[in-house]
């Protein structure tokens, strides 16, 4: 699935419209992602196009304390990464929330970092954020040894 939205994101990031539901199944399924894939990674956008970033105005002084599951479920690195993002003013506190939403929404059991990075791209680009050349490479920038699926 994580293939899929990056084949979507290199292919219509400079777009502001993408093509109709039918026709991005076909074109996904030419350029070879298994049908199962394909909808599980469509259902996925759905939900984020549909979630909207909690409106709240957080305290300076406030931490989030992540949950047990959350700890459980995402890989070594990734709350560091998720705090780095939200020290750096790359993601604001509503932002982070969605990112941890979408991600807990991955039927994975365990979010590699790599995994993350790609989530991260996808909500800020689905919120129509200013995205820096450096932050997308940094967010597509995965360890040649490690398989992002």
């Amino acid at each position: 699935m994580i293939d899929v939205l990056v084949f979507l994101f290199e292919n219509y990031f400079d777009f502001k419209s993408h093509p109709a539901p039918d026709a991005l199944v076909r074109k996904l399924s030419a350029a070879g992602f298994e049908p199962d894939e394909i909808s599980l990674a469509l259902d996925w956008l759905h939900e984020l196009k549909t979630a909207r970033p909690i409106d709240f105005v957080a305290d300076q002084r406030a931490i989030r304390v992540f949950t047990d599951d959350e700890q459980a479920r995402l890989a070594t690195g990734c709350l560091d990464f998720i705090v780095f993002l939200e020290s750096a003013g790359v993601v604001t506190p509503p932002l982070r929330e969605l990112i941890l939403d979408r991600a807990m929404g991955l039927e994975d059991d365990r979010i590699s970092l790599e995994k993350l990075k790609i989530i991260v791209l996808m909500v800020l680009w689905s919120q129509d954020q200013d995205l820096e050349p450096l932050i997308i490479e940094e967010l597509l920038n995965a360890p040649e040894d490690a398989p992002i699926h």
